[in-house]
């Protein structure tokens, strides 16, 4: 298959290309900054010559959108919001005007859309969408509305013979350097990986090899549209999430914080923390019902195995 990836040069990006490529696909990257074979040129806003990628193409996968590991600054958020909806857009409209159309649309989004809640799980037949909830700071409710916004950036576009699928994502757990497992194991390494504020919020976490594996199920089955979550079937609280990964690692102590010593971290990290302290309890209603298989559907065991690929060097990470 022919499968075309706008912003494929991300970790997500780089996890899909290399296992898809691998697979035997044609994978074909837009990105701002060309540099390698299969690399094509685009602004991520308007339409041009990389619009002839998706022409005859199978299977679209954008992922394209300011990365959110940054301070949650007005100016940065507002950069998340146009990033994400704008090449949602122009995407849709690459998909409107080509001749040969894909036949489906994997849109990136995100577990973020998801109420801060403790009681329940969200799937994505009774979850509660955030932004209303009482006690938590107010750019919370902005990251959900960027969220809506790139969801609906995409089911607002005319594309009649291209199925559209919102990935509603957790974060996906990788070897590779830079991604959200590497930070983490740097804090278990350097002692640090306690309960943040208490521990109680969920972490919702997906395999990378599993991500691929979903992102597969959905290119095939054209009876699954609209949102689907993609999250190990069992969220762990935070607590719970680092004693495995100490557990994993060798470590038998990390240092708890409090709220206010992560506000003083991430500062100092140039992150936010609503990615430490947001409780994310978002399970995969709609792959489950469809028949999706985890192969890592418990942390302890997806835990063990990217340490082991960690600790085998960066060949293990394929």
């Amino acid at each position: 298959m022919k499968i075309v990836i706008p912003g494929g040069t991300g970790q997500v990006g780089t996890i899909l290309n290399r296992a898809l490529t691998t697979a035997g696909h044609e994978v074909v990257v837009l990105t701002r900054r060309p540099v390698r074979e299969r690399e094509v040129r685009w602004d991520g806003e308007t339409l041009g010559p990389w619009a002839a990628s998706i022409d005859g193409s199978d299977v679209v996968i954008n992922l394209a959108g300011r990365s959110v590991n940054c301070r949650y600054t007005a100016v940065n958020l507002q950069a998340m919001m146009d990033s994400r909806v704008r090449s949602a857009r122009v995407v849709g409209e690459a998909i409107t005007a080509a001749v040969r159309p894909p036949r489906v649309w994997l849109q990136m989004s995100t577990a973020t859309v998801y109420s801060h809640r403790f009681d329940a799980p969200n799937d994505e037949a009774t979850g509660v969408l955030g932004g209303s909830e009482p006690g938590v700071p107010g750019y919370w409710a902005y990251s959900v509305e960027i969220a809506k916004a790139w969801e609906r950036a995409q089911k607002q576009a005319e594309t009649p013979h291209t199925r559209k699928v919102g990935m509603r994502a957790a974060m996906v757990m990788s070897p590779d350097r830079g991604g959200v497992f590497d930070a983490l194991l740097r804090m278990v390494r350097l002692g640090l990986g306690g309960p943040v504020a208490g521990g109680a919020q969920y972490v919702s976490w997906i395999h990378d090899r599993d991500f691929v594996r979903a992102v597969e199920f959905l290119a095939d089955r054209d009876d699954l549209a609209g949102p689907v979550n993609l999250a190990a079937p069992v969220p762990l609280p935070q607590r719970a999430f680092m004693r495995v990964l100490r557990a994993a690692w060798g470590v038998p102590v990390g240092l708890p914080a409090t709220k206010w010593m992560a506000e003083l971290g991430a500062f100092a990290l140039r992150s936010d923390t609503e990615l430490l302290l947001k409780s994310r309890r978002v399970v995969p209603g709609r792959l489950l019902e469809a028949g999706f298989a985890f192969d890592h559907a418990q942390w302890p065991e997806a835990a063990d195995d990217l340490v082991r690929r960690v600790r085998s060097g960066p060949g293990s990470t394929r």
